[in-house]
């Protein structure tokens, strides 16, 4: 699902680009001013590029949704990962030598919680509305998170956080299908493994080989569960495409425009904007799949983006600094935490 989609704090400081080149027309005003403005306009550039990052991420589980009677969800998966591995390994060229085993075994997890979390979530919104599977699925990411953050608010946004499942769940996750609420939770649970994954990875491989490796490892685990389950409808050209389509608006799409995004915005308004994700998936699953929410839905869902914002927030706010050292520290290399499978 939602794939490269980083609501845990992360600190990257490999991602920001090369220094651009001189501008060749007229130069941009200099000073407080003219530098403030510049940075509010790449701030906004960033900002628009992870909301196109975020409506593709969760069109596209819309579109793999509607290809479930063609081929299962299992068969929607292999086609999504398979895909995606191509084309990284093909754009990326990663290298074989120059890594020992505990390298490769970080790929491993890494292939192993990619495919597993997209194996889930999709199970997930085969049985439930897809807003419903995404706000659920977001309690991973938010309660690493809640973990990682200093001070007693962050028991405020994991309140928030339970009085919004609390609220799905009113009439009893036997009504919501347990099924498909166990799915996403579980979906949660390796995303969350995935961020951290994702940052051993970062630090081990240049760019992103690590998560090209990945993606191959979590095809090969997901395509005999799709030839199982799908056999030779997988084959079928309208299959074939709507699978590609769906490994470009999930997978390939958003994580380049996280990759852009992130070179303009700091990681943690990164991961809070990230904390959208449920309620685009929301209008997404009614726009698409004509999938309606009653309000205590559309409130469960409100709550969940406001815990997942606020505790971003928390766990990404800076110590104060001290008279005796006020000198920031360099932010560790990590990976982005966001998912990308």
């Amino acid at each position: 699902m939602t794939d490269v989609r980083a609501l845990a704090p992360t600190a990257d400081a490999s991602v920001s680009g090369p220094e651009s080149p001189a501008p060749v027309g007229p130069v941009a005003p200099t000073g407080p001013a003219g530098a403030g403005r510049g940075e509010r306009a790449a701030g906004w550039v960033g900002v628009g590029l992870v909301a196109g990052g975020i409506c593709s991420q969760q069109f596209g589980a819309a579109v793999a949704a509607s290809l479930f009677p063609r081929v299962g969800a299992l068969g929607v998966v292999s086609l999504r990962l398979a895909v995606s591995a191509l084309v990284l390994l093909l754009v990326c060229r990663p290298a074989v030598r120059g890594y020992g085993r505990a390298d490769w075994a970080v790929v491993a997890g890494f292939g192993v919680a990619l495919a597993g979390m997209n194996t889930l979530i999709y199970q997930a919104i085969d049985r439930i509305p897809l807003g419903t599977a995404v706000t659920l699925e977001v309690l991973g990411p938010l309660a690493l998170s809640v973990v990682t953050a200093r001070g007693p608010g962050r028991w405020l946004w994991a309140g928030l956080a339970l009085a919004g499942v609390a609220l799905l769940g009113r009439g009893g996750f036997g009504e919501l299908n347990a099924a498909g609420a166990g799915c996403a939770l579980g979906a949660g649970a390796l995303w969350a493994a995935y961020i951290l994954l994702s940052a051993r990875a970062g630090s081990r491989f240049p760019r992103v080989d690590g998560l090209a490796w990945a993606m191959a490892c979590g095809a090969l685990l997901s395509l005999p569960l799709g030839v199982a389950g799908a056999g030779g409808a997988l084959l079928d050209p309208a299959a074939l495409a709507l699978g590609g389509a769906v490994a470009l608006l999930s997978s390939v799409l958003p994580y380049t425009l996280e990759l852009l995004s992130l070179r303009r915005l700091a990681p943690a308004a990164f991961s809070v904007l990230m904390s959208l994700s449920p309620a685009v998936a929301a209008l997404a699953g009614y726009l698409v799949l004509h999938q309606g929410l009653a309000l205590p839905e559309v409130a469960a869902i409100a709550l969940v983006v406001a815990a997942s914002a606020g505790a971003v927030r928390t766990a990404t706010s800076p110590a104060p600094a001290t008279k005796r050292n006020t000198r920031p520290r360099t932010a560790p290399r990590s990976g982005s935490g966001s998912r990308t499978g």
